[in-house]
């Protein structure tokens, strides 16, 4: 099982910092999680993973109960084995992939039937599904089987779902409960209107969860408004239990969120734009691609200490993608990796030390955001 400690909560704002203690190591919050969808992050090894001080990754049991499948996986002796990492692993439920199927799948009480992206073959899954898919996984921490519901949505139609959402959890604790070495997260949801959201995060609080998401943000409403909506959110939920807001990974989101008092985020943003040939620099986004760094032996980023940078030129990097050679989109997504691992680690120092606020305006500043 999973437990959290709280470390400091900021005087500023509602920053703070932890610890969460899992089966596979110990996690210093607030942390960014890099995502690795089908039991890789990729392009890069998990010893790679670890230098760049990655302290747990998210898998996705969609994508791994469709390939290479349960059976598979449970042969190797779970995840953790069958990608050689022997660090925290949080697996999603599933839920988010199977309701962006919305052309393929139909909802019902006991699950979702849906037609797999890969083939068209018909699947179900459900609360006791997913929570089966997820032990054979074997992760440290696994999410509760809910429902996404689309932005923007009726009221009636975020009610149902919420509701759906919170009968589905009981369920998924239900089955899960004998097994005390993973941890179960509970996930908020009510969509943009504050009573249901109030209402989802107070009866998830009943059950007893020991970890908290926040999940149907981010997923294309103002950051204005996915700010308001978190920030009352948050008060309903635990301070002794990690919080944790998914899908969520630009600068400027991860400020916004910690600033509110999150603890953990995900998202496959800065290895999906690193494969693109866009590079996270302290200076803001820089478009390796374009004509302008031929010539430009510059580091990447001069303010970075990462490998990367430390060895390669803007101009070598971008001649690997203009040449589709492997190594220009590792180099990218290395360094993209650290640029947001860092810049969570030096989130956590500046909570410590009380400039939380002070350490996000000049952050804004120099990467280009406007100012608050």
């Amino acid at each position: 099982m999973i437990s959290f400690e709280l470390k400091k909560e900021s005087k500023e704002c509602k920053a703070r910092l932890g610890k969460i203690e899992t089966p596979h190591g110990v996690i210093e919050t607030p942390i960014f999680m890099p995502v690795g969808t089908l039991g890789t992050v990729k392009t890069m090894k998990p010893d790679e993973l670890k230098d760049l001080k990655a302290q747990i990754i998210l898998s996705n049991t969609y994508h791994l109960f469709l390939r290479p499948g349960t059976e598979i996986i449970q042969e190797a002796g779970g995840l953790h084995k069958f990608m050689n990492w022997d660090g925290p692993i949080l697996t999603d439920s599933g839920g988010f992939q199977v309701f962006s199927l919305s052309e393929n799948r139909k909802i019902e009480e006991e699950g979702v039937i849906f037609r797999s992206h890969l083939d068209g073959s018909k699947q179900f899954l459900s609360p006791e599904k997913s929570m089966e898919i997820q032990h054979i996984l074997g992760s440290d921490i696994m999410m509760a089987f809910d429902e996404c519901a689309p932005y923007p949505a009726t009221y009636e139609y975020i009610k149902n779902s919420m509701e759906r959402t919170t009968r589905w959890a009981k369920r998924c604790k239900d089955y899960h409960e004998s097994r005390s070495n993973q941890g179960l997260f509970g996930i908020v949801q009510g969509g943009m209107y504050k009573d249901l959201r109030e209402k989802s995060a107070l009866d998830l609080v009943d059950l007893n969860f020991p970890g908290y998401a926040i999940g149907g943000l981010s997923v294309g409403e103002p950051l204005e408004l996915m700010n308001e909506i978190l920030d009352y959110t948050i008060d309903f939920l635990p301070k002794n239990k990690p919080r944790y807001l998914m899908g969520v990974g630009t600068p400027d989101y991860l400020f916004e969120a910690m600033e509110r008092g999150i603890d953990m985020a995900d998202c496959v943003m800065p290895t999906r734009i690193a494969r693109n040939g866009t590079l996270m620099t302290s200076k803001g986004r820089l478009v390796i691609k374009n004509a302008q760094y031929k010539k430009d032996f510059r580091s990447p980023d001069e303010n970075c200490t990462c490998e990367v940078c430390k060895n390669y030129s803007r101009a070598y990097i971008r001649h690997l993608f203009h040449t589709n050679e492997i190594l220009g989109l590792r180099l990218a997504t290395i360094h993209n990796l650290h640029f947001l691992l860092q810049l969570m680690e030096n989130i956590r120092q500046s909570i410590a030390e009380d400039r939380f606020l002070k350490f996000k305006s000049d952050f804004y500043r120099n990467y280009g955001y406007n100012v608050t």
